[in-house]
């Protein structure tokens, strides 16, 4: 039995009903928006700063909570580049990779599509093939000994430009080099002075390439950047869309199409895009009939998991275990699994939760 199964047939020998937390903790799960290093926790990022003493991280976890608190989302990105300059060598990748799927097993994450930003490990010296090799073995290793599926998108950092647009995708589609594990290309970092369009002959290459497309829009600019997305990159999901609430036309475009939305609630907040949780938008796309999926995004660095954000969407969508069963098997949906792995993990879902509701 992997430690994923015995978390979860832990946490299901003595139901409780009516506890959405106990329910939310041992409830399979399936995550499109996160990202690789924003997934280090204090344990590992602590172990990465103590192997390279010249960061300014602190090594001392604790003091990562205050090192972890920003002011907006330029000070996040700040930040965020800081724990970026710790991966600098093949092991430091593996390490980071084989330890995020450590603790998403421990939530009960049955698969995850992790957002790798290459360009960021290759263009602080780390050989492009050795890279790969380390993210793959953590891969495996990770799916053997834990039960978590781990699928990859490699994503530009919109900050970088079209130098690192360029990188990512010859990274991701030259035969020699793509992982076996990528699924997807995305675009993340800043959307203000990063307009979509000028990444569209990369996206172009990357669908033709048979990647999905996911870029992140509408987080901390207006809809028109999620229309963007979606004319320009062929954006398949949209990445946070925040601010597509503010456009009804485009919130019953995502509806028609069925175009999911990868919502990070508290991450959203943690940035200041959304300035409280009861003003964040989830209700406003779930009532327009978009497809909503919940994600942590960078969950140590908002000092949340993916465990917390269902409890937080159960709030705030009024939901009972039944409700937030769905808004699992949501993302299960959304997903670029194949489908025997979708209805394998939809069954369990279902199988768990009457399991728990069972009298």
């Amino acid at each position: 039995m992997t430690e994923q199964q015995q978390t979860a047939a832990a946490t299901t020998a003595e139901p409780r009903a009516g506890d959405p937390h106990a329910f939310i903790a041992g409830l399979p799960k399936a995550e499109l928006h996160v990202h690789h290093v924003g997934s280090a926790s204090p344990r590992i990022v602590s172990e990465l700063a103590a192997r390279h003493p010249d960061s300014a991280v602190p090594t001392d976890p604790e003091a990562l909570a205050d090192y972890f608190t920003f002011t907006d989302f330029a000070h996040f990105i700040q930040v965020y580049l800081s724990v970026v300059d710790l991966i600098r060598t093949p092991d430091d990748v593996r390490l980071l990779t084989y330890e995020v799927a450590r603790d998403m097993a421990r939530q009960n994450v049955r698969y995850a599509e992790l957002t790798i930003t290459p360009f960021s490990s290759v263009s602080r010296g780390i050989d492009d093939r050795a890279f790969m090799d380390a993210i793959e073995d953590a891969r495996t290793a990770a799916e053997k000994e834990f039960g978590t599926v781990l699928r990859w998108c490699f994503d530009i950092p919109g900050e970088a430009g079209l130098v690192a647009a360029e990188e990512t995708v010859r990274l991701a589609t030259t035969d020699k080099l793509r992982p076996e594990g990528l699924v997807s290309f995305g675009l993340g970092g800043p959307e203000i002075g990063v307009p979509r369009p000028q990444f569209k002959p990369y996206f172009d290459r990357a669908v033709a390439a048979g990647l999905h497309s996911v870029p992140h829009a509408g987080e901390t600019t207006g809809p028109e950047t999620v229309w963007d997305a979606l004319t320009h990159l062929r954006a398949e999901r949209i990445g946070h869309g925040t601010t597509a609430a503010q456009d009804p036309k485009l919130l019953a475009h995502l509806a028609e199409h069925r175009i999911p939305l990868e919502v990070c609630p508290t991450s959203n907040i943690a940035t200041r895009a959304v300035r409280t949780l009861d003003e964040h938008p989830i209700r406003q796309f779930v009532e327009a009939g978009v497809l909503v999926t919940v994600n942590s995004d960078d969950p140590p660095m908002f000092g949340t998991d993916l465990n917390n954000e269902y409890a937080v969407a159960a709030r705030l969508l009024g939901l009972d275990e039944r409700g937030i069963a769905a808004l699992a098997k949501n993302a299960v949906e959304a997903s670029f699994l194949d489908p025997a792995g979708k209805a394998r993990i939809a069954a369990e879902i279902d199988t768990y939760t009457e399991t728990w509701l069972a009298p």
